[in-house]
């Protein structure tokens, strides 16, 4: 599924590579769109951000990290990704579902602006900081150089240390400084 997408994988591929019949298939799942929808919850990596202690390490390195890991997650999943957007009834099963268990794409949002919010209470965040645009704003760089990495055929982001450093350096002062009145 991931090297074909949705449309492409049919029952006997999926067989064919589990080492079973196309009937055997239709014993355990009801259909492909359930097939695929377990092999997704089984398959798909679940965003851990790592996130330091707050308070502890350098600011602008945690944020690199973070930065890291979710362009690492998004080049991973962007081809699983596709596979659902291409079909409206895999998309609104899948988000019943990611819903249901309180995942979902504002997760990673919420967890960093959580970890944001828990350095500004440590004092390395100014107070006045709007943490919420700033966590949009990091995972939104992770997601398109994911996107584009995955465009491109890669199964990781090139140069991606540098990228995610360049995009803290840019939203830093941000964090770090009182707005201007």
């Amino acid at each position: 599924m991931r090297e074909k997408g949705l449309a492409k994988t049919t029952t006997k591929l999926i067989a064919a590579a589990a080492g079973y019949s196309e009937a055997m298939l239709y014993k355990h799942f009801a259909d492909k769109q359930e097939l695929f929808l377990l092999v997704l919850k089984e398959r798909t990596p679940a965003v851990q951000l790592q996130l330091q202690t707050p308070g502890s390490g350098d600011l602008a390195e945690n944020l690199t990290r973070i930065v890291q890991q979710l362009m690492e997650f998004f080049v991973q999943t962007f081809p699983m990704a596709a596979s659902i957007f291409g079909s409206p009834e895999l998309l609104a099963q899948h988000r019943t579902g990611v819903t249901n268990r309180g995942y979902g794409p504002a997760g990673p949002v919420r967890s960093l602006k959580a970890y944001l919010n828990a350095e500004r209470d440590a004092g390395r965040v100014a107070a006045a900081s709007n943490t919420a645009s700033v966590s949009q704003l990091l995972i939104g760089v992770a997601f398109h150089q994911g996107f584009l990495a995955a465009f491109e055929g890669r199964d990781d982001v090139p140069n991606a240390r540098t990228k995610a450093e360049e995009a803290v350096a840019a939203i830093l002062p941000a964090l770090t400084q009182e707005p201007l009145r």
